[in-house]
């Protein structure tokens, strides 16, 4: 008599992983066709991304258009005179007071970061996500660490620009988000945490690198994002904004497992093209902790 209600509970949960892997297949199979169509669009991101990412791309633009299409927006235009001004971009510490001034002393991909952490501040407000604020909360922290990360990776071991570096390290996780917004039309995905992650996991790289190309963003940093997480890739000569990219992803996701860092940097190529063992990378991290948190706090 105790078997019934068994098999009804057996028969229950069958039945709820039969939908939930409907739900998963049904939002790959949305994710695949926005791909193919070209049209990929991240949902709810402030028009005035669009604008700057114009302005920076139209080379007859000057300083005068940037500001001007800045100071539009008064709080993007107070985040980058704060980024200006911070400890990590400002080490001589001499004040910045206006828009312009801040656009002349940290170029234009820093405008470019300063734009994208100002539109994540906003999605996170966004009533259409509400009850995701932890999710976004977690993705903005990572992709603030491996910006950071990739400015310091950059500055201090390779001549790739630091500012294009962490610029790259803020879009890297751009896909990730990309998925969390439109899955927040399923909220039965979030039920199954294995099939949303393997779903992350799968397509994130892609969707970012079809957005970055919508964006315009230059394609140096749209391969560095797409390869970010290749930690095999092979490339010779000096590193490059790739290679850096792989090694903040990678010091980014390790920090505080030491053994699994240990054996990636037996095996992970970009590690050992910048003769990162296991004792370097800690003394990396040791050295440049102060740099990477007053980049964090800046990027805010």
């Amino acid at each position: 008599m105790n078997a019934q209600p068994s098999m009804m509970a057996s028969k229950t949960q069958s039945d709820a992983d039969a939908e939930n892997s409907d739900v998963a297949f049904t939002f790959v199979q949305a994710l695949a066709a926005e791909l193919s169509g070209g049209k990929v669009e991240l949902p709810g991101f402030p028009h005035i991304v669009m604008r700057v990412q114009r302005v920076l791309g139209d080379e007859n633009s000057d300083a005068s258009r940037v500001v001007r299409v800045m100071g539009s927006e008064p709080v993007l235009a107070t985040q980058l005179v704060r980024m200006a001004n911070s400890a990590a971009l400002n080490p001589g510490r001499a004040p910045v007071t206006d828009l312009r001034a801040a656009v002349a002393r940290v170029g234009l991909d820093t405008v470019r970061s300063a734009t994208i952490a100002f539109a994540i501040a906003q999605l996170r407000e966004a009533p259409s996500l509400k009850g995701l604020e932890k999710q976004l909360g977690v993705l903005w922290r990572h992709s603030v660490q491996v910006a950071a990360l990739g400015h310091a990776v950059a500055r201090r071991l390779t001549s790739v620009s630091a500012d294009t570096a962490m610029l790259a390290g803020l879009l890297q996780g751009i896909g990730r988000l990309y998925i969390l917004t439109r899955a927040s039309r399923h909220p039965s995905l979030f039920k199954d945490p294995l099939a949303y992650q393997t779903i992350e996991h799968d397509w994130h790289l892609s969707i970012a690198a079809a957005l970055l190309e919508n964006w315009g963003i230059a394609d140096e940093i749209v391969q560095a994002v797409h390869e970010s997480e290749n930690f095999e890739r092979e490339s010779r000569g000096t590193p490059t904004l790739t290679d850096v990219l792989v090694v903040a992803t990678l010091l980014s996701d390790l920090q505080g497992e030491p053994e699994v860092l240990r054996a990636q940097t037996l095996c992970a190529k970009p590690l050992q093209r910048m003769k990162l063992d296991f004792a370097a990378c800690e003394a990396f991290l040791a050295e440049s902790a102060q740099e990477i948190a007053a980049l964090r706090d800046a990027l805010g």
